[in-house]
This record gives C-alpha cells, structure tokens and sequence, in this order.
C-alpha cells in the first residue's frame, strides 16, 4: 500500500503523506488519476488505473502564468501549477447544473469560467448562505476552493470546488493558492 501512495505522490496526486492504509486520501489521490485517464471513477487501484500511473498520466496543462490552480471541470480535477509545470493534481467535485433554491430563489448550480484570483480568504469553518465551507480561497464573488466531508467522483457542489479538507488545509500550510494567486476555470 506504501508503494502505490509513494507511486501516487511522486506521479502528482496528492494524498498527503504515505502510511499504508487505503483511506480517504489515497480513495481521493486514485479518483484524480482516474478523472485525469478518463477512467472509471471509483476510486479503486485496479489494473487500468495501475497501467495509468504506470504510464504516467497527467491531465492536459493549457498556457498560462508559471504559478497557478486551474480547475478543469470536464475531468473534475484541481491542478497546482508551480513553475508552468503540474505539481499536484487533486480530486475536486463542482457546480452539478441542478436547480436549488437561494434565498427563495430558484438558481442553477454553475462554476463560473474564466481568469480569476484568489481575492479572499477564510480560515476554519465559514458559515454562507448555501453552506459550510472550509477554509475557503474566494476567487470570484461567493465562488471559492474550500474543504468539504463530500467530495464525489461526480459534480455535486453549488459552485465552488470542493476538495478534502486535509486537502485544503494543505493548500494553507504549503502557500499553494495565495492572495492575488491566478485561477483559471474551464
């Protein structure tokens, strides 16, 4: 089990530190390769999503700034770019395109696209009208990346991208999407 979450790490799925057990992280780390291969996403190692790391796989990385989070909705994943490089691919879930109710208003459940920063930040549990959300990095109105307890192989969020909150926690600890810090949606 160590050797498949070291395999993950050094590949760019981030499942935090490797210690043996098939846990929530390492569930997350494998449904980001399976997202990226265009794979089931189960979130199960089996043999095509083994050969896909073995092949390397990495979702495609469009141009931008060399320091960066791209959210790429299609395959739900969330990637660190540092250096114009992918450092970190991690399991995301977004808008799920269904209709709810926002102060007694009908809306549809969108991730807005385009270029964005991260223009402000809530450390810990803020409560929003839709919501919890965990340690939020606002990048456009209410829309943020934030830790959630739900994070499904499908999009299921009202907007924003959700990941794990060890996850975000992560994002805080390590700098990874700081103030003025670009986002790009598509």
């Amino acid at each position: 089990m160590r050797a498949l979450q070291r395999d993950l790490n050094a590949a760019g799925y981030w499942l935090g530190t490797p210690d043996g057990t098939y846990g929530h992280l390492t569930e997350q780390a494998v449904m980001a390769l399976q997202k990226s291969a265009g794979l089931t996403r189960d979130g199960v190692a089996g043999r095509k999503t083994l050969d896909a790391l073995a092949e390397g796989t990495l979702p495609p990385l469009p141009s931008g700034p060399a320091d960066r989070v791209e959210i790429d909705l299609e395959r739900q994943v969330l990637l660190v770019v540092r250096g114009g490089s992918i450092t970190y691919v991690i399991n995301t879930s977004t808008a799920s395109g269904e209709t709810y109710i926002s102060r007694g208003q009908p809306a549809v459940a969108v991730t807005p696209t385009g270029t964005f920063r991260v223009g402000r930040t809530f450390r810990g549990a803020e409560v929003a009208p839709l919501g919890t959300l965990y340690s939020p990095r606002y990048f456009y109105g209410g829309y943020a990346v934030h830790g959630s307890g739900s994070i499904p192989a499908y999009p299921a969020s009202h907007g924003c991208a959700r990941m794990s909150n060890k996850a975000i926690n992560w994002v805080w600890w390590k700098g990874r999407a700081p103030m003025g810090r670009s986002v790009y949606v598509y």
